[in-house]
């Protein structure tokens, strides 16, 4: 993983653990979204709206509703950050 991977990982870990409640250290890049304590459809809604925000790029919907983890979601950013550079 890159450096700057590693950077959007951290940062996305950062602000689930932020929306969600729980601390960051709790947080693996595999760990299940959904399952998280206090993890509800909103909640979930307001990551990815802060997620969006944060990168300014907007997420594909049908990939939002496929990413189960942590490292997922890092990777639907990456992917619409190339999108977004080309």
């Amino acid at each position: 993983m890159t450096t700057a991977a590693d950077g959007i990982l951290r940062q996305i870990t950062e602000i689930v653990a932020r929306e969600l409640a729980v601390p960051a250290e709790s947080l693996a890049a595999d760990t299940d979204l959904r399952a998280v304590e206090g993890a509800d459809s909103v909640r979930l809604l307001r990551v990815v709206a802060k997620v969006e925000q944060t990168w300014d790029v907007e997420l594909d919907d049908s990939d939002v509703f496929t990413v189960s983890s942590v490292a997922e979601l890092a990777a639907v950013v990456r992917e619409a950050l190339q999108v977004k550079a080309a």
